[in-house]
């Protein structure tokens, strides 16, 4: 609307020719909201990472966010109380206060008496963990109406998921540098250098799947000098690891009679199948692992979804491992745990962006229209089962979170 040049400030004319003022309309500033942050002490056995270590503390006090840190978070991966003190961190020995947070940051899914202690709109970002959790646990967090958010089901730009490859970076080089250890005399092996002498040829290692898993535990092995023989059926994943690793590795499709040939003779197997939805497929076969060398070591990083080997069954950091056929067994399912303080960084390195730009925008709700990556992540939104195979696993209703209405976030 144009402006009278005779009424510059906008009044308005009265009926008698008088004029009366008009209210100017002035911008109002709202607040910045900043963030309420709680990093709670894992209680599940054998979990010694945290999943906020005090240098991402630190980035978040700096935006002016809180973060409370239950009393000895950090310890098993050697972060003490007063680092995270100095950091900026508020110290709180009560779990309950913890919780009390508007966002929880955590390692391990929530035990059943953690779960009590949810409220309404409350956002978690933890690990989702299917094989280990019940309809129980999902209904309860559906009864919370939380926004609950699986670690490893957040998905970079290009399409991977960082946690769980980071993960398995980990699980790939520390399997390789367990069953080096397992090899020798003092462990049970069969007393093998894995990677040989001049003149001794070096272990035979046989590696199961060729994903991340299977990549870093190929880098290691080689880089120690081992003989190593990948097998998976996709194609483009052994010619992927062939180029990435640089060398001309013995590569196959899992051809079981292969298969069998290749294990009765190896000093090492590495299983490092995963599987999107479910169980991993077993490909190795309690026959085949019967004519196994004795002293031989099973490695199998897919235990968290059943294991890849038949004879697999899950053991923990304080008993490792036991023994078949005269075969040792290793079936650890959170290998990167005894790696606690690597772990905790790569996993803080992950999760402080996000909470660093959900602080910028305001609200976590308002990145779920434009971060695709962060909306995978979710599985739980305000008592909706946004996970369609969860909600075929359980029979529990589903929605699209992809399809639902945007104003409500």
């Amino acid at each position: 609307m144009a402006v009278d040049p005779n009424n510059p400030k906008g009044t308005q004319a009265q009926p008698g020719g008088t004029f009366q003022t008009q209210p100017e309309t002035l911008e109002v500033v709202h607040p910045e909201q900043k963030l309420f942050i709680g990093v709670p002490r894992e209680q599940i056995m054998q979990e010694n990472r945290v999943a906020l270590v005090p240098s991402a503390v630190s980035a978040l006090v700096a935006n002016g966010h809180r973060v409370l840190v239950e009393k000895n978070a950090g310890l098993s991966s050697n972060f003490s109380d007063r680092d995270y003190a100095e950091a900026g961190a508020e110290i709180c020995a009560d779990k309950k206060e913890v919780f009390k947070a508007r966002f929880l940051v955590k390692v391990a899914p929530c035990t059943k008496d953690e779960l009590e202690l949810l409220h309404a709109q409350q956002i978690i970002f933890s690990p989702l963990q299917i094989p280990l959790i019940d309809k129980e646990y999902i209904t309860t967090l559906i009864y919370k109406k939380v926004i609950a958010i699986a670690m490893e089901y957040l998905m970079d730009s290009d399409g991977s998921f960082p946690i769980v490859g980071m993960m398995s970076e980990m699980a790939g080089l520390n399997a390789v540098l367990t069953a080096a250890e397992l090899l020798t005399h003092k462990a049970g092996g069969n007393g093998v250098l894995l990677g040989g002498v001049s003149g001794v040829p070096p272990a035979r290692v046989i590696i199961l799947g060729a994903g991340v898993v299977g990549e870093y535990a190929t880098r290691a092995a080689t880089g120690l000098g081992a003989e190593v023989r990948v097998f998976d059926n996709n194609i483009y994943k052994l010619v992927r690891i062939q180029r990435r690793t640089g060398k001309q590795l013995h590569t196959s499709a899992l051809n079981p009679v292969h298969l069998q040939k290749e294990i009765s003779t190896a000093d090492v197997v590495i299983g490092a199948i995963h599987s999107k939805t479910g169980r991993s497929p077993v490909v190795v076969t309690e026959d085949m692992v019967a004519n196994m060398k004795k002293g031989a070591v099973i490695i199998d990083v897919s235990i968290d979804q059943g294991g890849c080997i038949e004879t697999s069954r899950v053991t923990s950091h304080e008993k490792p491992v036991f023994e078949k056929y005269g075969v040792i067994h290793y079936c650890v399912p959170n290998i990167a745990s005894n790696i606690p303080r690597t772990a905790s960084i790569a996993i803080s390195n992950i999760l402080t962006p996000i909470l660093l730009k959900t602080g910028d925008t305001h609200s976590l709700e308002n990145l779920f229209s434009s971060d695709k990556g962060l909306r995978h992540g979710v599985y739980i939104y305000k008592g909706l089962l946004t996970h369609k195979y969860l909600s075929q696993v359980f029979g529990l209703k589903y929605f699209n979170l992809e399809f639902m209405n945007t104003s409500s976030w």
